[in-house]
């Protein structure tokens, strides 16, 4: 499950900066999901369970890296996988279809 997370890590990661680009907010290159809500424009609604999902930061480098950490559990990667699946819902909804999809 370790990797798993790692990536809906990087799908809340890639879904608020899709918002940020979308919105025309620079931020720095970061992986830190905290930073990111803070760049937010005030207009923009936070994504769902904000406050939870700031702990997902810690996948971003956790697992890329060697060392001695624990192992996630079945139940940590189910949250993850539909905390990431919510996040990107809010960004599809906030950033609204493409001109590709419109036609």
């Amino acid at each position: 499950y370790n990797e798993l997370c790692f990536h809906a890590q990087q799908a809340v990661e890639k879904s608020i900066k899709a918002v940020l680009v979308h919105c025309g907010v620079e931020f720095s290159k970061v992986h830190n999901i905290d930073y990111l809500m803070t760049r937010l424009p005030s207009e923009v609604s936070v994504p769902p369970e904000a406050e939870e999902i700031v702990s997902l930061t810690s996948y971003a480098v956790m697992f890329r890296y060697p060392g001695d950490y624990e192992d996630v559990t079945e139940e940590e990667y189910q949250w993850a996988i539909q905390a990431a699946r919510a996040v990107y819902v809010w960004a599809e909804q906030t950033i609204g279809p493409s001109e590709v999809e419109a036609q």
